[in-house]
């Protein structure tokens, strides 16, 4: 073997890798992970005993799981790195990144991994997240009177920074209890979507209006109560309930609860917020 291969079976992702011999001898003791074995029609917890190594996430114990003891084992992970949101899952009942949680984060306690409960699962710890693309597909996109590049004021920009932060690991859709206890999907769009709504709401040259969406359509804000329980698990840290979810249900209520609109509604006609056009359902202009 040539010195330029050597090199590059040593730069190999660990994730493929066997444990090396070193890494069993160093070694303290053992760790017991519970995991979800099944598929949509059912399954149950199945335990597993692996080495504790230094350093390591849930993500490589699962993976070590898969390499030596159960071949079959479905997860769906890419970077491993934070970044991708692929390998979402819970632990303990809790959504998590298994790449950013760290085994000894639980040392003395019993780990229990399953997939997400808000979703279908396909198998083992991999749920069908697909109805989340659907919902993508049904906001209503951004739009402007002008031709990009734009000119914008300086905190207009940064405003619109923290939701493009999201990596669509959907895990504040997992924890929030009405898509994950009441089932509410048809008609309710769920934090991430959100977070969505409130980039294209909040952005300076959109001429769409999205209120109407959001409160009669498949957005469904009127549902959410504001537990901050999205906000406490997403991995990349925006404040869901704070910055998106609240400033919109502001919108909601002073365009469709102010006595004043809604009078002038009656007289006027549904009229854009952004733009005074006259509209019609979901904020689609119909001339005016």
């Amino acid at each position: 073997m040539s010195e330029q291969d050597a090199q590059q079976k040593d730069m190999a992702s660990k994730a493929h890798a066997d444990v090396h011999q070193d890494e069993s001898d160093a070694a303290q003791g053992t760790t017991r992970l519970k995991i979800f074995r099944g598929d949509a029609e059912g399954g149950s917890e199945v335990e597993y005993e692996i080495p504790n190594i230094e350093g390591m996430v849930v993500l490589d114990a699962v993976l070590y799981i898969q390499a030596h003891q159960a071949g079959d084992l479905a997860v769906r992970w890419n970077c491993k790195a934070a970044h991708c949101g692929s390998c979402s899952a819970e632990i303990n009942g809790k959504p998590k990144l298994l790449c950013k949680t760290r085994v000894e984060e639980y040392e003395g306690q019993e780990i229990r991994v399953h997939p997400m409960r808000a979703f279908p699962v396909i198998k083992d710890l991999v749920s069908d997240v697909k109805w989340n693309y659907e919902v993508a597909r049904s906001t209503i996109p951004f739009q402007s009177d002008e031709q990009a590049p734009f000119i914008m004021y300086e905190e207009d920009v940064e405003r619109l920074y923290e939701p493009k932060k999201c990596i669509e690991c959907f895990m504040c859709q997992d924890v929030c209890h009405v898509l994950r206890t009441h089932h509410k999907h048809p008609e309710f769009a769920g934090p991430r979507f959100f977070v969505r709504n409130q980039w294209l709401e909040m952005h300076p040259k959109d001429t769409q209006s999205r209120l109407e969406y959001l409160k009669e359509g498949q957005g469904g804000i009127g549902y959410c109560n504001i537990t901050k329980c999205c906000t406490e698990v997403c991995p990349v840290n925006i404040k869901i309930t704070d910055n998106s979810i609240i400033p919109l249900k502001e919108r909601v209520a002073d365009e469709y609860y102010d006595p004043a609109k809604w009078l002038m509604r009656k007289i006027r006609g549904r009229r854009s917020p952004k733009t005074g056009a006259v509209v019609g359902r979901n904020g689609n202009r119909n001339g005016g």
